[in-house]
């Protein structure tokens, strides 16, 4: 009998292999007294399995291949430096002699006062880190129980069984993820997770087809049984007939045909039939990120987060460590431009010396973030204007402020920059007087009145992510809600649209630096919108480039037209699929 699960398609492409079960056994964390006698022996056993998981990330993290993507080393680099972090290893033994309580309960109390933390954040991917914590926590939790896992040897040899299997789990970690891809998993399947779970990012920068939030796979689905795995449709099929099969074969084929093809257009510009040059820029965190940028043949960075220099730390990076950061990442562009985002914070991160002083907001996606945050403490965004102007001398180099809602908060954020500016001329330092100031338009209200920022700015770009988020008032990391984040709803289109029309009103480019943007099935749309610049993964950057020079502007725009009266879903996704045939 044929069996078909839905969940959310996070990594595209098509995979048909036997399942595998990931076994990991649940995890009862109980308390119990410690006598006072034997406080310092709970301390040392604790220790013991600090030592024991620092020794196992590190035997994975030797067995990864030196051409893995550096994105995908980071996340096990980052739960190394974990079980570095005080907040995971002194807290526990404080609590475990404070509270006379054994490690394992102490450990646990500390996991949720962290992620408490984390779970009041309001950007959505700084908020999925609070999976690190639980990973790292898991991993020391199962050694203190003496539980066994898969993931926990660290051995060179690898298991035969997996290569060319899906992995069925209700959760991976990083460590999971790259040993099973190095060891030929062909898909990962999740009853758990969204978008923006370790797994989806892991799977989309390793190219691995992956579904999540299938739930209840372990009452449908066996070891062994051979499964399909469609990534793009988030779907996942059990006992197929020979016809489903052939079908499916087939699709994997063509995947494989169309992947040889991409890599013709590396070196080639981005330019549609009727002649329109294109801006394809990436999206990077880091240093690192910058060769997969010059792999991809990207036109620059259209967006640089600059979040991660302040996390995991107790002080606030100084301007000259900040200068330093962007100074590297400008020189390795050599020439290509980059785009600077200013701090996109909130109250409740852990920066400031681990905090900013004030209370958790009830609400934190609507409260004081991002530039928000900078404008009411100037010591923290001060240092940052200064560096990325400084930055600004070595190379072309572009100021993006997030999160913008109201036209004081713009003239604000223009005044301080003047101030910089005549500060570094008193002190004789460099800059570029003429680097471009720009926006993101991430919140409905700068949306409705793109005219106001498009006047005052160089550019805009259209934060997808937030923007559908706040139109729509829905989490998409909820797996109860993130059902309805959905780009094409009509009033998330007018949006877009408005703040395209808005910048070729005033004659300044507007970009897109949202998944949007790198998702090919709506790279023609956004072409009918009149989006001519675009930023994102540059895992996904070349097969947007082939969708592009394929495409003729003037026929699209008047489906997208025809798109933008319409309010029915159905009639949109079917208009949607014309315009991709186009």
């Amino acid at each position: 009998m044929t069996v078909q699960l839905t969940g959310i398609g996070v990594s595209r492409g098509i995979a048909i292999g036997k399942a595998h079960l990931l076994q990991r056994g649940n995890l009862e964390v109980l308390e119990y007294a410690i006598p006072l006698h034997l406080l310092d022996d709970e301390v040392s056993r604790f220790r013991r399995a600090l030592d024991v998981a620092r020794g196992q990330l590190n035997a994975i993290r030797g067995r990864i291949p030196a051409n893995t993507r550096a994105d995908i080393v980071d996340f096990i680099d980052t739960h190394i430096l974990m079980l570095e972090d005080s907040t995971l290893t002194i807290a526990p033994e404080h609590l475990i002699v404070s509270r006379q309580c054994n490690a394992e309960w102490a450990l646990k109390l500390q996991r949720d006062a962290l992620v408490q933390v984390f779970e009041a954040m309001d950007d959505a991917y700084l908020r999925m880190r609070k999976d690190d914590i639980d990973h790292v926590v898991m991993r020391i939790q199962r050694i203190l129980i003496n539980q066994h896992h898969e993931s926990d040897d660290a051995g060179d040899g690898g298991d035969a069984r997996l290569a060319g299997s899906v992995l069925l789990a209700d959760d991976l970690t990083p460590a999971d993820a790259v040993l099973m891809q190095h060891q030929g998993v062909a898909a990962f399947v999740t009853e758990y997770g969204g978008p923006l779970s370790h797994t989806a990012i892991i799977a989309r920068s390793l190219r691995i087809p992956a579904v999540v939030g299938v739930r209840n796979i372990r009452r449908f689905l066996r070891d062994d049984e051979l499964v399909i795995v469609d990534g793009q449709r988030g779907m996942v099929i059990a006992g197929a007939d020979a016809r489903t099969l052939d079908y499916y074969r087939g699709l994997q084929e063509d995947e494989q045909r169309q992947q040889r093809a991409l890599q013709k257009l590396r070196g080639a510009p981005a330019v549609t039939r009727d002649n329109l040059h294109i801006e394809l820029q990436a999206n990077i965190e880091m240093l690192d990120d910058v060769d997969d940028v010059r792999a991809a043949g990207a036109d620059g960075v259209g967006l640089y987060r600059t979040e991660f220099l302040y996390m995991n730390r107790e002080d606030t990076p100084s301007e000259a460590e900040q200068l330093e950061r962007y100074a590297e990442v400008v020189r390795a562009l050599d020439g290509l431009p980059l785009t600077i985002r200013t701090l996109d914070l909130g109250a409740d991160k852990q920066v400031d010396s681990g905090h900013t002083g004030g209370r958790l907001a009830t609400n934190p996606a609507l409260g004081l973030r991002a530039v928000r945050l900078c404008l009411r403490n100037l010591n923290l965004f001060r240092p940052q204007l200064r560096a990325i102007l400084r930055a600004s001398a070595l190379g072309p180099t572009r100021l993006m402020v997030p999160m913008l809602s109201n036209s004081q908060e713009l003239m604000q954020v223009l005044e301080l920059i003047a101030e910089t500016r005549r500060e570094l001329d008193r002190e004789g330092l460099a800059y570029d007087p003429d680097m471009p100031i720009g926006g993101m338009i991430e919140v409905p209200a700068a949306a409705l009145t793109a005219d106001f920022f498009a006047a005052r700015l160089d550019f805009l770009s259209i934060g997808t992510n937030d923007l559908i988020q706040y139109t729509l008032a829905i989490d998409r990391i909820d797996d109860e809600v993130n059902y309805l984040y959905d780009p094409l709803h009509p009033a998330v289109l007018a949006l877009i649209y408005r703040v395209i029309e808005a910048g070729a009103n005033a004659g300044i480019p507007v970009s897109m630096c949202g998944e949007m943007a790198g998702d090919p099935l709506y790279t023609r749309l956004l072409l009918g919108l009149g989006l001519r610049d675009f930023s994102m993964l540059p895992t996904t950057l070349l097969e947007v480039k082939s969708i592009i020079n394929g495409s003729d502007t003037r026929q699209l725009r008047p489906l997208t037209e025809e798109l933008l009266l319409e309010y029915e879903p159905d009639r949109i996704r079917a208009l949607l699929a014309k315009i991709a045939e186009i």
